[in-house]
C-alpha cells in the first residue's frame, strides 16, 4: 500500500481563526492537532491542516481550491456564507464571462467558488478541486506517489483522482510560477497503516522526489519534482486527531 493524502497543509498566522473559516464554509469539524489545527478529511475529500507560518507570501499560491455548486443558487449562498466569515472579493484578471467567483479567506489564500453545471468537477463534492500550478512531470509524480489514477492529461495540463472519487487534483501546466521562498500550502501524506515509513520514503525518492529535511518529531520533508516541500508523517501521527 502507499501513502494516502493526509491534508493540504496551510501555513497561517492565526491557524484557529483560520481553521474555523474554512470548518464553517465546507461544514466540517475542527480538531486540534499536535502541530496545530486539522479538519479531517476521508476517502474522498483531503483534510485542511492549519499550523502556525510567517505572513503573506509574495505573489499568488500555487495551491488554491475550488468550491462546486450542486444546485444553481448554491453558488451565490456559497460566496454569501464566504464574506459573511471573513472571505474578500479577489481580482485576479478573471473575466466576468468565466463564471467563477474568486474570493481570498481571511489570510489572503485564494480559492474559487465554481458555478452550477462544470462538467469536470461534477459528483466531485462542494471541495471539489486542489488546483496548482504545476507541471505536468509533477502530475505524473503525483500520481504515482499516491496512487491515484489521471482523470486529465491533455495540452500538458494533469489531474488525479482518488479511485474512491471525490476531490481532484489538478496541475495547469506550463508556465509555472517561480517561487518566493517556501510555499504556504503544502501536502502532507500519511504512510500505510502498519507500513515501512522508511520503505515509503524511498519509493518516493525513487519516483522523482528529493529529500529536504528530518523535523524532530520525525516527519520526513520532501519536494516533488517542481520543488514543491511536502511531508511524509510517522507512522504514529497518522490517526484523525494528527
Amino acid at each position: 500500500m502507499t501513502c494516502r493524502l493526509f491534508a493540504v497543509c496551510f501555513d497561517a498566522t492565526r491557524p484557529r481563526h483560520l481553521a474555523r473559516f474554512w470548518a464553517g464554509l465546507l461544514g466540517r469539524e475542527v480538531v486540534e492537532d499536535a502541530g496545530g489545527v486539522l479538519l479531517p478529511g476521508g476517502d474522498t475529500r483531503p483534510g485542511l491542516r492549519f499550523v502556525p507560518g510567517g505572513a503573506q507570501g509574495v505573489g499568488p499560491n500555487r495551491v488554491h481550491l475550488h468550491l462546486t455548486s450542486a444546485e444553481p443558487p448554491d453558488q451565490e449562498r456559497t460566496v454569501a456564507t464566504a464574506l459573511r466569515l471573513g472571505a474578500g472579493h479577489l481580482d485576479v484578471g478573471q473575466r466576468p464571462e468565466e463564471g467563477h467567483a474568486v474570493l481570498a479567506d481571511p489570510e489572503g489564500n485564494e480559492f474559487c467558488v465554481i458555478e452550477f453545471g462544470n462538467a469536470f468537477l461534477a459528483g466531485c463534492g462542494l471541495l471539489g478541486e486542489v488546483a496548482c500550478d504545476g507541471s505536468r512531470a509533477v502530475g505524473l509524480f503525483w500520481s504515482a506517489a499516491l496512487d491515484w489514477p489521471l482523470v486529465w492529461d491533455q495540452d500538458e495540463e494533469t489531474a488525479i483522482q482518488s479511485p474512491h472519487g471525490g476531490t481532484k487534483i489538478a496541475w495547469g501546466g506550463p508556465p509555472v510560477a517561480p517561487r518566493h521562498g517556501r510555499n504556504r500550502q503544502r501536502f502532507v501524506l500519511a504512510p500505510p497503516v502498519g507500513g515501512d515509513h522508511r520503505a515509503e520514503v524511498e519509493r518516493l525518492v525513487s519516483a522523482g522526489a528529493t529529500r529536504v529535511e528530518v523535523g524532530a518529531d520525525g516527519a520526513v520533508v520532501l519536494a516533488d519534482p517542481d520543488g514543491n516541500e511536502f511531508c511524509v508523517l510517522p507512522g504514529r501521527q497518522t490517526g484523525a486527531g494528527s
